[in-house]
């Protein structure tokens, strides 16, 4: 894989991981959130692995579902990608 691709995967992720727990904090103090659609997008411009991150390490939005599916739907999607780059 190209090494400019690959840190594009890194930066994206960290960025989406950032995203996610600022959401989480909000979520917290009950302060404005950052939407849904804007967390999607981010994953699926590449930064669904550290969206699967954060949802361990901050323990956030682990429990709706159609968030998840969308997310699981992006790692499907850049699993695939980075497979046809390796090979």
């Amino acid at each position: 894989m190209n090494k400019y691709i690959l840190y594009y995967y890194i930066v994206i992720s960290g960025v989406t991981f950032i995203l996610m727990g600022i959401d989480k904090l909000k979520a917290i103090k009950n302060n404005w959130r950052i939407k849904e659609k804007t967390l999607h997008l981010f994953s699926f411009a590449g930064g669904v692995f550290g969206m699967i991150f954060a949802n361990f390490i901050f323990r956030h939005k682990i429990r709706k579902l159609e968030f998840n599916m969308t997310t699981a739907l992006a790692l499907i999607l850049h699993s695939y990608l980075i497979y046809r780059m390796i090979g």
